[in-house]
């Protein structure tokens, strides 16, 4: 017993410093854990996540050679339009935009080019921006677990694989996205009336005292303005067709190819996909692959690999080398109330800045302690849990790009304005997924 909570500490500690230290060094110290359980605690390590990080490999470089063509800015600017066509319904459609946006690239980092849009949107309409800013920045993470193409989906898919329980992408995906959407129209409809109305706040009103800030409001923040390359609507075309390509084959398995017997694995059919539409656009649009080394998306998704990498190999070796204590201690709990896996997964992604990578820890835990894979499906979006200490970088974006101050992080630290929005989108959506989860398994 005393191995195991040294071992414990030891994970403990390892995420809390990569946590702190931030970008790669969660991967880093991660794969310091294994080393140190491995060879101090001579606990034999796991298997590394391979297919998954090859998953994200794969999706974020054609993700980012998306960007780099323009079809990204043309997919903002296309919102953009949207939103102001219709600005007395931001608080509706932001949210909407940034969950969609999500779903079609695969990764929440898409939204940073909105969320300016959407706050000068609520501000010449004097709507209180904190209203859609904040959802809308919830609203980006929850459609992870709803898109064919995020890392944490397919993580998913790749961790079902290995058990006897067949769950194909199309039935991650008929639970999640519903389940996202009505999470996010929930806590969207709340946000609608919170808080007090922009020329009634005071925090506003006191920086309105200040001329140059009275003179910034006046200036408007657009991407309509931004020259696109002619290539940028080809390229949003062949990435969607990835997509589709990939949704057909989950779709009408019979067109798998079969390998002594066996059909290609959908996790390999998303990696040869996403790569050679990934060509395509690469050809098509005729993009510098050095650009698309050097883009955002793909920065973050290195990132993430890593992370994913050294964390959750450490957290796996941890469970493998003592599942028969865990499964001794937490079966009667799990198995008297199985939805209680949903507060730990919760708790544990409220640290570990990644669905993908939430799911890569605790998913091999769920199936230790012998929890169904479509009970594990219905509790997927508990995964998302970052926006809780509002440390996440497209939290701090909303609440930066916010001239007026609304959206902000309390005095208190816990009672930001992306809170509320939070717990009722994750605690709808989770709920929902649980039921329909049931209901089709």
């Amino acid at each position: 017993m005393l191995q195991f909570w040294l071992e414990f500490a030891l994970v403990l500690g390892a995420i809390l410093i990569g946590i702190r230290r931030g970008g790669v060094a969660l991967g880093m110290i991660g794969g310091f854990g294994v080393a140190v359980l491995t060879f101090g605690f001579h606990t034999a390590p796991s298997e590394p996540p391979i297919t998954v990080m090859l998953i994200i490999l794969a999706v974020v470089t054609a993700s980012a050679t998306l960007q780099v063509a323009g079809g990204l800015d043309y997919l903002v600017q296309r919102t953009e339009r949207l939103l102001r066509a219709h600005p007395h319904r931001v608080t509706l459609l932001a949210p909407l935009s940034t969950f969609l946006l999500t779903v079609c690239v695969g990764t929440g980092h898409a939204c940073y080019s909105l969320l300016p849009v959407i706050a000068d949107v609520a501000l010449k309409t004097r709507i209180r921006p904190e209203r859609p800013m904040a959802i809308s920045s919830v609203a980006a993470q929850m459609g992870i677990t709803a898109s064919p193409v995020a890392a944490a989906v397919t993580t998913f898919l790749a961790l079902s694989a290995k058990t006897q329980y067949h769950i194909g992408l199309f039935d991650i995906i008929k639970v999640t996205l519903p389940a996202g959407l009505i999470g996010m129209l929930v806590a969207a409809l709340w946000s609608i009336n919170r808080g007090k109305e922009l020329d009634e706040d005071p925090v506003f009103l006191d920086r309105l005292k200040d001329p140059k800030f009275r003179a910034a409001l006046d200036e408007s923040v657009t991407t309509l303005d931004k020259v696109l390359p002619k290539t940028a609507k080809l390229s949003v075309f062949l990435f969607f067709g990835g997509i589709g390509t990939v949704v057909l084959i989950a779709l009408f398995p019979a067109l798998l190819p079969v390998f002594d017997g066996q059909p290609m694995p959908m996790t390999t059919v998303v990696q040869v996909v996403m790569l050679a539409f990934g060509t395509f656009i690469l050809f098509a649009t005729n993009v510098k692959s050095a650009d698309i080394a050097r883009s955002s998306v793909f920065t973050a998704g290195m990132i993430a690999v890593v992370s994913i990498f050294g964390i959750a190999w450490m957290s796996d070796t941890f469970v493998t080398g003592n599942k028969i204590y865990l499964i001794g201690e937490i079966k009667a709990m799990v198995a008297y109330a199985p939805w209680t896996f949903a507060l730990a997964m919760f708790a544990v992604s409220a640290f570990v800045k990644s669905q993908a990578a939430t799911l890569t820890i605790m998913i091999p835990f769920g199936l230790a302690l012998g929890l169904p894979v479509p009970l594990l499906l219905g509790l997927m979006p508990s995964s998302y849990a970052y926006f809780f200490f509002a440390f996440y970088p497209s939290d701090l974006a909303a609440i930066n790009m916010d001239r007026t101050g609304t959206t902000c992080i309390g005095k208190y630290l816990l009672n930001h304005s992306f809170m509320i929005p939070g717990m009722i989108g994750v605690g709808v959506s989770t709920t929902v997924s649980y039921f329909l989860s049931l209901l089709f398994f």
